[in-house]
């Protein structure tokens, strides 16, 4: 573990301020011994490179100090890299074929110590273009895993994991994330990561003509001007349990139960069409959709697989039609788009229609912002809230966060309060129009020091 700098400063009177303090490069105990390549999957391509952070926020350990914290923090890294080892790598270009890879050479994985001159509870955390970026998550481009670990003047802590994307989806973070926790407190690991990357394409490869109208060939160019660019309002929500169980009684009519997402969706999307440009006649809402389950099954079993596996679903309705339909009307929008990639038969096609159109980079048409306003929703259920525990504690909140400026959709992610009570902590990347009508409504709670129970 290698400190590379160690610097301070003065944070100005009355403002939110951050000293970074330290920053050192943990590396694998016990390194692979001879470095290898890992060829990036089709699903890798399309998911695409840029940062995704999931940060957690703790109260002061009854045990120990900062420094105690962190460096039982670094040691346990180093350990869980081990088994995680291209988490320690690098991500360069193929110089035969310019798509990225992954070399596992232990180059390290970048821990960043910081302090804040505010206490955990005069934090605004609703408000999350003020108080995170730069502050309490910081990107470093030459390490594909980094965190960030800063202390607050109460002695609280908070801990941002930021991830290239490359190296895999909420599935697979939240995988190292608990291996992680389990190493820290000296128990057996419950997963044993596969680094095989093996979503190959069919020989020769074929796929449904449909998917060309959902996925797009784009350039970098294309990227960077994405139309819709007032899409950066980012903001945290707490939803009660109660309200999430009012609007799945609604939604499960008929005999039919409708999922919490499939319900939560509806809500939302009977929200937006309000919002939105009434020059436009229909509207668009998306999920992911991870493919784990349908392309891993008997003693195929892909749940510990380490990569991308995800896709994207788009419902699409009138404007009229959505405002004339009840909440259950509008699941079964949700339901029926959702299960059209939930098999496997899209997701071999997927793989196929991105090896048909490589090399270059892929999206979703939807997500580069050329299809009008569309709001995709993240459900990170099973992603770990309260089990992320290395030794000093539960945390307070848990949720995911993107430095990611430029957008060309409107994004939800749900997961599980760490209140355990089954409610919910709702991150979101909104337009202002959606954002000033979140504000109004009942059921959506902007985040406050006091869900936290500060």
């Amino acid at each position: 573990m290698a400190d590379i700098f160690k610097e301070t400063s003065v944070p100005e009177n009355g403002k939110f301020e951050v000293d970074f303090s330290r920053k050192s490069v943990v590396k694998a105990l016990n390194p692979i011994t001879q470095p290898l390549s890992i060829t990036l999957s089709n699903l890798d391509l399309l998911s695409g490179r840029f940062p995704v952070t999931y940060l957690y926020f703790y109260r002061k350990p009854k045990l120990g100090n900062f420094e105690a914290f962190v460096e039982s923090l670094k040691t346990s890294l180093a350990q869980i890299l081990n088994y995680y080892y291209p988490f320690a790598g690098q991500i360069v270009p193929n110089p035969k074929t310019s798509e990225p890879e992954i070399i596992c050479d232990n180059n390290g994985s970048l821990v960043i110590e910081a302090h804040a001159n505010i206490p955990v509870k005069s934090l605004d955390f609703y408000n999350l273009n003020e108080t995170l970026q730069d502050k309490v998550v910081s990107v470093q481009p030459d390490f594909p895993l980094q965190i960030q670990v800063t202390e607050y003047t109460c002695g609280g802590i908070s801990i941002a994991f930021t991830f290239d994307h490359a190296l895999g989806d909420a599935s697979s973070f939240g995988k190292f994330i608990a291996s992680w926790c389990e190493i820290a407190q000296n128990k057996p690991l419950s997963c044993t990561p596969d680094h095989t990357r093996h979503l190959c394409a069919r020989s020769p490869p074929s796929y449904q003509p449909s998917l060309d109208q959902s996925f797009i060939k784009c350039t970098i160019e294309e990227i960077q001007n994405m139309p819709m660019t007032h899409i950066s309002i980012k903001r945290l929500y707490h939803i009660n349990a109660s309200s999430i169980n009012m609007l799945q009684q609604l939604a499960s009519v008929n005999g039919v139960k409708r999922t919490k997402i499939e319900a939560f969706s509806a809500y939302v999307w009977k929200i937006m069409i309000g919002t939105i440009d009434q020059s436009h006649k229909r509207c668009k809402m998306g999920w992911l959709v991870d493919g784990r389950e349908k392309m891993g099954k008997g003693k195929n079993s892909m749940s510990n697989y380490i990569g991308n596996v995800l896709s994207l679903a788009f419902g699409e309705a009138s404007i009229e039609e959505l405002k004339a339909a009840c909440i259950s009307d509008i699941a079964g929008i949700v339901h029926e788009a959702i299960c059209k990639v939930n098999n496997e038969a899209h997701f071999l096609d997927l793989i196929d229609w991105i090896e048909c159109h490589r090399p270059g980079l892929m999206l979703g048409k939807a997500v580069l912002g050329q299809e009008g306003p569309v709001l995709v929703v993240s459900s990170g259920q099973r992603f770990p809230v309260t089990e992320v525990d290395f030794g000093f504690g539960s945390p307070l909140v848990g949720t995911v966060y993107t430095c990611i400026e430029r957008v060309g959709v409107g994004y939800m992610n749900q997961r599980l309060s760490s209140k355990g009570d089954g409610s919910w902590t709702v991150s979101a990347i909104l337009w202002p129009e959606l954002e000033a009508a979140l504000l109004d409504d009942p059921i959506f709670q902007p985040m406050s020091s006091s869900h936290l129970q500060l």
